[in-house]
C-alpha cells in the first residue's frame, strides 16, 4: 500500500513539475512579444493519509501529534503576472503603451476582445487595427469635432482624406497711430461731383429722374441704357475695391444708382464730422442736377470714380464688350484728417479668404484722452453695402487703449454656401507712440483663422486624445481612445494573438479613459515590452528540472523495492 502512494505521489509530482515547465518555457518563448504578460504556477498539498489524529494529553501521558503521510501536491493556480513591461520607444505615432493598469478594447469575431499589446497600424479603412486586423475602438467625433463619449466605435484616421477649414472668429491688429499735438482731427470729408446732367424735357435731374433719361447736356444721347448693366471699381483711400454691378431696368432712378454708388464704398451716413454742411456722408443729387459724393472725414476716406472704374456693358445693336461712363468727377473739397489704412485677410466656413480693410480716422482730442474711429469694411461681404462697422476707441495719456478694446464684424456670406461670420477685433495692441514724423501704420497681428487643408499626420496624447494636424495648421480632434479594465484581470481568459476576453470571474469590462479611476496614461510612439525576466524563468527552470528528476529517482527507488519483494515471493 505505501510503495503505490509513494508511486502516485511522485507521478503528481512528475505532472506538476510537467506544467511548471511548460508554463516557463511559453514564457521565455513569448519574452519578446509585446505587451506579453507572464504567468507563474502555484502548488499546493493534496489530501494527506491520516494514519493517526493524535491524543490530548492525560495523566502521566504527554499527548501525541498526528501522523500523515502526503499524497503529493497539485497545481492550485496559473497566475498571470500583470505587473509594467518596459516601454521602449517606436517611429510610428500609431504605437500605444499603457503606462499603468488597463487594456485597449479591440472588435473581435465573436465581441469584444482586450489586449495590451499596442502595435496598431491603420487599415486601407483609415482605421485603426492590431497586426490580426481587429479593429481598435474608441470614442468618435461629431460633424463639430466634439468627441461623442455615449457608444464605442472604431477609431478612424483619415489621413489624405479629410478636409477642414477653421472660420476665423478672432483677429488682433497691432500698430501705432499718432496721438501728438500736432495730429490733425479729421474736421471735413472729401466731395467730389460729376457734371451737370439733364433729362430729355432738358430740365436738370432730381432723384426721381430715370437714369435712361439721363444726358450729359440738353438734348445729347442718353449716359445709361435700360436692360444694360453698369460695373464700378470702386477705389478709396488707395485701396481697389472689388467690382459691383448695377442692372439697369427701364424704371431704374437716378437716386438708386446714388444709393448704388454709395453702398459699394461703404459711406456711412452716421458717422461724418457734426454740422459739415455738405451733410452726412453718401451720395446726394445737388439741386443743380449733378452726383455728389461726400466721403467720411479723414484722408484714407478719399474716392475715386474714373471712367476707367465706372463702366457699363453694350450688348445691343450689334456692339459688344463695355463702354466708359465719363461723368467728369472732380474734386470740390479735399478730405481733412489723420488716418491710416490697413487690408488683413479672414477665412469664412469653407476656408475662402475674405479681405477686411480697416480705417482709423483721429476723431477728437483732448487734453486726456484721444480718440479714434474705426471704420471696417469688405467687398466680399453679401451685401452691396461693403461698409461692416465703425465705432470708436480711445488712447490715453500714455499712449495706450482705454476702456472697450474689442469691435465686432458681421460679414454676411448668403451668397456662398459659407456661414455669415461673426469676428472680435481685439485693438488692445495699438499705440499712440509714433517715430517722429510718422504717420502711423495698422497691420494683422493674428487671426485664427485658416483656408481649407488636408489631414497629413497625428498624435495622441496622454489621455488618449487623437488629434489630426492638417496642412493649414490646423488642429482637430478625431476621437479618443479608451481603456478597460477588471475587477479581476486575473479572470481574464487567454484568447490567442495577445488578446484575451472577459471570464467568469474577471468581472464586467469598465470602459473608462486613459488616467481616469485606475486606469493607466498612454505614450504614443512606444511600445509595452514583455515582462518576462528571462533569467528568473532560467533559474526556475533548473528548480523544476531538479524537482523532476527527484520524483522520477523516487519512482526509481520504488521499483528497486517492488522488485525485492519479488524475489522474497520466489
Amino acid at each position: 500500500m505505501g510503495l503505490t502512494t509513494a508511486l502516485n505521489t511522485s507521478l503528481n509530482g512528475l505532472q506538476l513539475n510537467e506544467t511548471a515547465i511548460e508554463v516557463i518555457g511559453n514564457n521565455i518563448a513569448n519574452a519578446a512579444t509585446n505587451g506579453y504578460k507572464a504567468s507563474a504556477v502555484q502548488f499546493t498539498t493534496q489530501l494527506s493519509r491520516t494514519l493517526s489524529v493524535g491524543s490530548a494529553p492525560q495523566g502521566q501521558n504527554g499527548g501525541t501529534n498526528p501522523r500523515q503521510v502526503g499524497l503529493g501536491s497539485t497545481t492550485a493556480a496559473i497566475r498571470r503576472d500583470f505587473s509594467q513591461g518596459a516601454i521602449t520607444t517606436s517611429t510610428s505615432p500609431s504605437d500605444l503603451a499603457i503606462e499603468g493598469e488597463g487594456f485597449y478594447v479591440l472588435s473581435g469575431a465573436d465581441g469584444q476582445v482586450y489586449t495590451r499589446n499596442g502595435n496598431f497600424t491603420l487599415n486601407n479603412q483609415s482605421q485603426l487595427v492590431n497586426a490580426d486586423g481587429l479593429r481598435v475602438k474608441g470614442y468618435g467625433i461629431d460633424d463639430q469635432f466634439n468627441i461623442v463619449t455615449t457608444q464605442l466605435v472604431n477609431v478612424e484616421i483619415p489621413l489624405g482624406k479629410l478636409n477642414v477649414a477653421q472660420e476665423t472668429r478672432n483677429v488682433a491688429v497691432e500698430g501705432s497711430i499718432r496721438a501728438d499735438e500736432d495730429a490733425v482731427e479729421a474736421t471735413e470729408s472729401e466731395v467730389i461731383q460729376s457734371v451737370q446732367l439733364f433729362d430729355g424735357a432738358g430740365a436738370t435731374i432730381t432723384g426721381t429722374s430715370l437714369l435712361s433719361d439721363t444726358r450729359a447736356s440738353v438734348g445729347g444721347t442718353p449716359v445709361f441704357d435700360a436692360g444694360e448693366s453698369i460695373t464700378l471699381t470702386p477705389r478709396k483711400g488707395g485701396a481697389n475695391y472689388d467690382v459691383v454691378n448695377f442692372d439697369i431696368t427701364a424704371t431704374s432712378t437716378v437716386a438708386e444708382l446714388a444709393t448704388f454708388i454709395s453702398e459699394a464704398l461703404g459711406l456711412v451716413p452716421g458717422a461724418s464730422p457734426a454740422g459739415d454742411p455738405f451733410g452726412p456722408a453718401g451720395v446726394n443729387i445737388t439741386a443743380d442736377g449733378r452726383f455728389e459724393v461726400v466721403s467720411n472725414a479723414g484722408t484714407s476716406q478719399s474716392v475715386e470714380i474714373t471712367p476707367a472704374r465706372f463702366r457699363q456693358s453694350q450688348n445691343g445693336a450689334g456692339l459688344s464688350g463695355e463702354k466708359a461712363i465719363d461723368l467728369a468727377f472732380t474734386q470740390t473739397r479735399e478730405g481733412i484728417g489723420e488716418s491710416t489704412l490697413t487690408t488683413f485677410p479672414v477665412f469664412d466656413s469653407l476656408g475662402e479668404q475674405v479681405l477686411v480693410r480697416m480705417h482709423a480716422i483721429l476723431e477728437s482730442k483732448s487734453p486726456t484722452a484721444t480718440t479714434y474711429r474705426y471704420y471696417f469694411e469688405s467687398s466680399e461681404d453679401s451685401d452691396l453695402n461693403s461698409n461692416l462697422s465703425t465705432g470708436t476707441f480711445s488712447l490715453n495719456e500714455s499712449g495706450e487703449i482705454a476702456g472697450d478694446s474689442i469691435a465686432e464684424i458681421e460679414i454676411d456670406r448668403a451668397a456662398t454656401a459659407a456661414k455669415t461670420m461673426i469676428v472680435s477685433v481685439d485693438l488692445s495692441r495699438i499705440s499712440g507712440l509714433t517715430e517722429l514724423g510718422s504717420s502711423g501704420t495698422l497691420s494683422l497681428f493674428s487671426q485664427d483663422g485658416a483656408p481649407a487643408g488636408s489631414l497629413t499626420s497625428f498624435n495622441i496624447n496622454d489621455a488618449g486624445v487623437v488629434s489630426g494636424v492638417f496642412t493649414n495648421g490646423v488642429i482637430r480632434p478625431l476621437g479618443q481612445m479608451v481603456l478597460a479594465r477588471f475587477s479581476n484581470p486575473l479572470g481574464l481568459v487567454e484568447n490567442g494573438g495577445g488578446t484575451l476576453f472577459e471570464g467568469v470571474s474577471s468581472g464586467p469590462a469598465q470602459i473608462t479613459l486613459p488616467g481616469q479611476t485606475g486606469t493607466g496614461s498612454i505614450r504614443s510612439g512606444a511600445i509595452e515590452l514583455s515582462n518576462t525576466d528571462v533569467g528568473r524563468s532560467l533559474v526556475d527552470l533548473i528548480v523544476s528540472s531538479t524537482n523532476y528528476r527527484g520524483n522520477a529517482r523516487v519512482i526509481s527507488s520504488v521499483q528497486q523495492l517492488v522488485d525485492e519483494l519479488l524475489v522474497l515471493g520466489r
